[in-house]
């Protein structure tokens, strides 16, 4: 069965977090959230690179699609529908970023989630599950939210997810902030209100692209797909 639309998931995540949004959105299109490279049932298997995951992406979508992703997720996905083309019929960002302009803040990152990815080795899944769980970035996330995201991490391996740092972090991607006028498609761009960093991000965004809309989620943070799903559901039904 054709895929409409394709959700890709965040880092430290599997497919199964766009359960909630598909929930809401009760079966009104052909849907896939496939685990990315370096989580979930392709932890070992597939590279984990921005080509790897376009041309995954190219396998999905044998049809104009809408696609959607959430932090790495939408860094892929934005990725993806600059080489996809007209594959990408629209395009849904949450939390997302296009990478880091400045080479030298670049470089300084990739070193950091090098380091990132040799302590994810060392300690173990559940120690750095715990420690990624723990990040300001999360805070104020309701406690039954915290603990259903905190048992996805844990379907990851570490070897995994050490991998997927190593290929997919902000500091190896690309910077797209040139190229964000290329992209004629509507997107949307979804973001929490108490996500400070990712809301300025979305603002500079939005004003780059030729069609973007911003939907800033009140009382929410940066996992607004899991402490909203209505919410992102409704941008995604448009």
């Amino acid at each position: 069965m054709a895929a409409e639309l394709v959700l890709l998931h965040g880092f430290t995540q599997t497919g199964r977090s766009w359960q909630p949004v598909l929930h809401a959105l009760a079966a009104r299109y052909r849907a896939i959230a496939p685990d990315l490279p370096g989580h979930g049932g392709f932890a070992e298997r597939r590279p984990a690179s921005f080509a790897a995951c376009d041309a995954y992406v190219r396998v999905l979508a044998d049809q104009p699609i809408t696609l959607a992703g959430y932090s790495m997720g939408g860094r892929i996905a934005l990725h993806a529908a600059l080489s996809l083309g007209p594959r990408v019929r629209r395009l849904v960002l949450v939390g997302a970023s296009p990478g880091i302009a400045d080479a030298a803040e670049r470089a300084a990152r990739a070193a950091e989630d090098a380091a990132l990815a040799d302590r994810i080795e060392a300690i173990g899944l559940e120690a750095f599950v715990r420690e990624w769980g723990a990040q300001p970035l999360f805070d104020g996330m309701p406690r039954g939210i915290a603990e259903i995201a905190h048992a996805d991490r844990m379907r990851n391996t570490a070897a995994g997810l050490a991998a997927a740092l190593r290929g997919l972090g902000t500091g190896v991607m690309p910077p797209l902030w040139d190229r964000l006028g290329e992209l004629t498609v509507p997107v949307e761009l979804v973001v929490g209100e108490r996500d400070e960093k990712f809301r300025a991000i979305a603002e500079r965004m939005t004003a780059a692209l030729v069609a973007g809309r911003l939907h800033v989620v009140p009382g929410t943070g940066h996992a607004v797909h899991l402490e909203a799903p209505e919410a992102v559901a409704e941008v995604i039904a448009g």
